[in-house]
């Protein structure tokens, strides 16, 4: 495989549609697919861009380096820069705002009774488990009702990570989360990315016929974060703001975990039968403080530097790429060749995506935002033609035609970019550009037609 700076990996555009595989002329027909493989999703909470150690970090991530490098990394792969919304368009192939979510949401966040991913894998033969966070309803809209046959971790958007209880402040009464197959469970005293490592090599190791599809939604490096020293001290003789030791310490922690799902893979004889996706829901987020959720257990404790997404601009919450740009990949030894894809890919595309590997295609609702990008992932197809691409949050919307990104602001700030030559965001190209503005304005028009307005 070709070498490349890590720290800049994929943030060139230049050649944008000379994609690694070009080499690898095959008919669709060519490869032999498993039927029914296993599929793990591994999704951590706000990891920046420059938070893993494949793109340069400090931060020390063997078994994820690894994963990555015998995999292929997606370096433009974007997602939306808040968690339910990025969830949503895993689960069900469509933006988010078809559903009128924006940000961070409870209730019924996904119409009970349409198809996600796991309702159309289970309907065709897979045992389906999520392992952590749900973030996309609150109860009774819980795991269980949208086709997972296991569920384990928590409902809401962040938790302690010792007493799994939600943000509240110190007045409100407790807020429970902690469940198994949507029922509350106490393990407190345990440390979250722990029990979900466990949960996720109980699966694995469980005796059944059928295959599984396994999303594991970890907890950190999410604030509020609290690590043992064992991770902790990992750190002790680099020189770093104590929170960003503390954010470091949470996403190793995380990576030693992870090479216990991958062991338990290996050891279990699963593991070339198993697709491994990989990716953040969002950029990293800049920092954090509360002085009363949690009981007030934070007040006094550093968030004041988290994340990190150099060289791109923007942080989660934000349109930038640096708030929908995200670390990803995607393994399968014996499957996919180790290569780098520099193509936009979208969040939604999974669940095509994984619907046609397995074979239930035929069972898609027409109206899907993401698309089935297998024949490219494995060469037989080059990528082509210009990807148009949508985001909306509270504030702003986005759109992507090929090299050209406009961001529209509630204020009226219009920003139009060409990544090509400013993946960094710092030109604004609209009034030199009045005819590309005005058809970038007609896009976003079009993509918005189809949004939901949320009650």
């Amino acid at each position: 495989m070709k070498q490349y700076n890590p720290k800049l990996l994929g943030l060139s555009m230049a050649g944008l549609m000379a994609i690694p595989f070009a080499c690898s002329e095959k008919s669709p027909d060519s490869i032999s697919i498993p039927d029914k493989p296993n599929i793990l999703i591994i999704l951590p909470d706000d990891l920046g861009w420059s938070d893993i150690g494949y793109h340069g970090s400090d931060i020390k991530t063997p078994n994820i380096d690894n994963l990555a490098r015998s995999g292929i990394m997606l370096n433009q792969h974007y997602t939306m820069p808040t968690c339910t919304p990025s969830r949503v368009s895993l689960m069900t192939g469509l933006y988010a705002s078809r559903y009128g979510v924006v940000g961070p949401a409870y209730g019924e966040v996904i119409d009970l009774g349409d198809p996600t991913l796991p309702s159309l894998l289970r309907n065709n033969g897979y045992f389906t488990a999520i392992d952590g966070k749900w973030h996309m309803g609150s109860p009774p809209y819980t795991p269980l009702k949208y086709g997972f046959d296991s569920s384990y971790g928590y409902f809401d958007g962040q938790i302690d990570p010792y007493t799994h209880e939600y943000a509240r402040d110190a007045e409100f009464t407790d807020r429970r989360s902690w469940h198994r197959n949507d029922e509350y469970l106490d393990e407190s005293g345990t440390h979250v990315t722990d029990l979900i490592t466990a949960e996720a090599v109980r699966i694995i190791e469980e005796e059944r016929e059928e295959p599984f599809f396994l999303y594991v939604a970890h907890h950190v490096p999410h604030s509020p974060l609290d690590e043992p020293e064992e991770w902790m001290s990992v750190y002790d003789d680099y020189l770093m703001n104590p929170s960003r030791k503390l954010f470091a310490a949470s996403i190793t922690h995380m990576d030693d975990g992870i090479g216990k799902i991958i062991d338990a893979l290996e050891r279990t004889g699963q593991r070339e039968n198993t697709l491994i996706i990989f990716m953040s829901d969002n950029g990293g987020t800049k920092r954090w403080h509360n002085e009363t959720t949690y009981r007030g257990k934070y007040a006094d404790k550093p968030h004041e530097v988290l994340g990190n997404n150099f060289p791109l601009r923007g942080w989660k919450h934000e349109l930038y790429e640096g708030g929908i740009r995200v670390p990803a990949f995607i393994n399968w030894p014996g499957q996919l060749e180790p290569g780098v894809i520099d193509f936009p890919v979208h969040i939604a595309d999974w669940l095509p995506t994984i619907s046609y590997l397995t074979g239930i295609e035929q069972d898609l609702r027409p109206d899907l935002d993401g698309r089935n990008i297998w024949h490219e992932l494995t060469g037989e197809l080059k990528f082509a033609g210009s990807r148009q691409l949508y985001w909306k949050t509270g504030r702003s919307y986005a759109v992507r035609d090929g090299n050209w990104k406009l961001l529209v602001h509630n204020n009226n700030d219009i920003e139009l970019y060409d990544l090509e030559n400013d993946f960094r965001e710092t030109r604004n190209l609209k009034d030199a550009n009045p005819e590309k503005l005005g058809q970038m304005l007609d896009l976003l028009e079009m993509f918005k037609k189809d949004d939901r307005q949320r009650e």
